[in-house]
């Protein structure tokens, strides 16, 4: 099991200082990858609970982000050359890439752009997202009820436009004549994709076989999560006649810190302590993962109340004393 760092650059208050720390400390524990988190804005309905929908539309948690509207948190685009500029081999992403919020040309150049940067640590993660209120915030209402659909046009276009030293395109929300975007990443044919995906396993299957996505990512999946929804897909390619691309990963974004007391872990839908625990109950816990195919947690620290120092003594602990137990079993 690979483990991967999801950077709180989303919180009420966070510190250019405390993502550096962080980051610096997840290479040097020799984690896979360092993700930063993209929100556009903080709508300040989302303080009285009241957005249209629940957070990531997901049912069992209440209409709004864990972050005040008036909270001092970084943009997680442009933290990506910063880290980039400060590491030398933990590769390096955004989960998830938001893609109506910005023109499919424009970001498969800028991430071409990226992984240069980055010597070739880039990875991509797409997702459609799901706040209107921040659709209205980037300038795209219109963009909501066909969200997936742009997210299928980008992927096709970062593609493209990775792999052709030309490339045109005619399509519903992108239309240029053959052009050229400059430099090609320097990994081939193209950065790493991982698609988010939380609703509909046959929609992700599709994806994974026509496009040759490098892993799937959800968001505080217990471990009977990722055995379904890793085995819908695999019978969804099955039909297909298609499998996984060789070294796919199965990830979910999931809240992390240890604690010294035992810690109700409960079936409480997306809003468990999946891995909030005792050292014990952690260890338990991602061995259950590893056993139903989750194959890269991204460990996220909690939004508030925990100090960074915390999180980095957590992540030690984790790396020194639990995973040598979780990876024997």
């Amino acid at each position: 099991m690979k483990l991967a760092l999801y950077l709180p650059n989303f919180r009420d208050h966070v510190t250019l200082q405390e993502l550096e720390d962080l980051t610096v400390l997840a290479e040097d524990l020799d984690f896979d990858s360092v993700w930063t988190l993209d929100r556009i804005v903080v709508p300040e309905t989302s303080d009285r609970a009241e957005l249209q929908y629940p957070f990531g539309m997901m049912t069992d948690l209440p209409n709004s982000v864990p972050v005040i509207s008036r909270g001092k948190w970084f943009q997680g685009m442009t933290l990506i050359p910063w880290l980039a500029a400060k590491t030398q081999k933990v590769r390096i992403g955004m989960s998830i890439i938001d893609t109506p919020y910005r023109s499919p040309g424009v970001l498969a150049a800028e991430l071409a752009t990226q992984d240069h940067l980055s010597n070739g640590r880039l990875n991509v993660g797409v997702g459609a997202g799901w706040m209107p209120e921040e659709f209205a915030a980037a300038s795209v209402p219109h963009l909501f009820p066909r969200r997936h659909g742009h997210v299928r046009e980008t992927i096709e276009i970062m593609q493209g436009i990775w792999s052709n030293e030309l490339f045109e395109y005619h399509g519903e929300f992108a239309d240029f004549p053959l052009s050229g975007f400059g430099h090609k990443p320097i990994q081939k044919p193209g950065p790493p994709i991982y698609f988010s995906g939380l609703k509909d396993p046959k929609r992700s299957a599709k994806r994974i076989a026509k496009y040759g996505l490098q892993g799937w990512i959800g968001i505080q999946d217990s471990p009977e999560d990722i055995k379904r929804w890793k085995g819908e897909m695999k019978r969804e390619l099955d039909e297909l006649g298609r499998d996984f691309p060789e070294g796919f990963d199965m990830c979910s974004m999931i809240w992390f810190v240890i604690t010294d007391e035992p810690v109700d872990q409960s079936p409480a839908g997306k809003a468990t302590n999946l891995l909030a625990g005792t050292a014990q109950q952690i260890e338990d816990r991602l061995k259950s993962y590893k056993e139903a195919g989750l194959t890269m947690p991204l460990l996220w620290p909690p939004f508030r109340d925990v100090p960074t120092s915390k999180t980095m003594d957590d992540l030690k602990r984790l790396t020194e004393e639990i995973m040598p137990k979780v990876n024997a079993s």
